[in-house]
Formats: structure tokens, C-alpha cells, sequence
């Protein structure tokens, strides 16, 4: 279990999909994220190259959840799949982050932590941004939705420019 004074992060259960679910589904939440189904949530929790966690509060209740991919990647390389903050304001998203970029860098041989993010998220970017993550570009109009095509902009933080606070 990873955690702060305020979050704590742990293993998702078969019992904690409905709230993953909801969350995932939500609509300030969705249309900013990708959407799995219950069987892919479920296959991921068995899968050992993804890391499925939910954030919790400091009273213990479910707050978000993250998806780390490619835990046994070759390269080095980990992908922050999906944030999801359920609780909004409270500064969860930026300390889960910083949870899980320290985890990373101190608990494995990762080399470069990586995500995507829809290119109008501005507000993500910034948070991204201020945890050390450096835009390295736009993949275009790769994301297809009901409304036309997203582009997403990646960014990353290698393990040279991780500095623990």
C-alpha cells in the first residue's frame, strides 16, 4: 500500500468495480478519460503488468482510482493508463501523483513514467507539469469519439529528472 497523510493507495477489488465503474462513467469525469468495461477492469486485475489501485481518503473511502501499465515492460518504461478522482478539489489527483512518480522511481528500475492526456485538459497538464512531467508531443486526431477525433499530448519524466521532495 502506498501512501501520505491525507491518500492512501491500494490494490482494487472485484468488490470496489462498481465504484470504479461510476467513477469512470462520470460525467466530469469522462469525457476526459478512456472507458473500459467491467470484464477489462477485471482482466487487469489479475494481469501482471498492470497495476489497478484505488485512492482512498484519510477515512478510509474510496476516492479515485489509477492504472499503471507495462510494470514488466522491457524498456524500462511505465504508463500512467488512467487517473480518476472522484472527490474534486481536495488535491487528491496531484497527490496521488506524487505517490505513485516517487513509488515508481524508488521501488523500481523504471526509467521513464509516461501518460497521455487529451490535449484541452489544460488543467491535468498542469498538474502534470508541476510533478515534473515535460510535454513531448501531440499524437493527432488519434482518439475517435461521437463528436469527431481527439488528439492527446504526451508527456513524461525520467528517472534523471525525478526529484524527491
Amino acid at each position: 500500500m502506498l501512501h501520505s497523510e491525507i491518500i492512501k493507495l491500494r490494490a482494487t477489488t472485484l468488490e470496489d468495480l462498481d465504484f470504479v465503474l461510476d467513477a469512470e462513467g462520470a460525467e466530469l469525469n469522462r469525457r476526459f478519460i478512456g472507458q473500459w468495461s467491467r470484464d477489462q477492469h477485471t482482466a487487469a486485475l489479475d494481469d501482471g503488468d498492470i497495476m489497478h489501485l484505488i485512492v482512498q481518503d484519510s477515512a478510509g473511502e474510496p476516492a479515485g482510482y489509477v492504472i499503471l501499465t507495462g510494470i514488466q515492460d522491457r524498456n524500462l518504461t511505465i504508463c500512467i493508463q488512467r487517473i480518476v478522482i472522484e472527490t474534486k478539489g481536495c488535491g487528491y489527483g496531484t497527490m496521488t501523483l506524487k505517490l505513485l512518480t516517487h513509488w515508481v522511481f524508488t521501488h523500481t528500475d523504471t526509467h521513464r513514467l509516461w501518460l497521455d492526456v487529451k490535449d484541452y485538459n489544460a488543467r491535468a497538464q498542469h498538474v502534470y507539469e508541476g510533478a515534473g512531467f515535460k510535454p513531448e508531443g501531440i499524437l493527432r486526431e488519434c482518439v475517435r469519439t461521437e463528436e469527431g477525433f481527439e488528439s492527446l499530448q504526451i508527456m513524461s519524466i525520467l528517472r534523471q529528472e525525478y526529484r524527491h521532495e
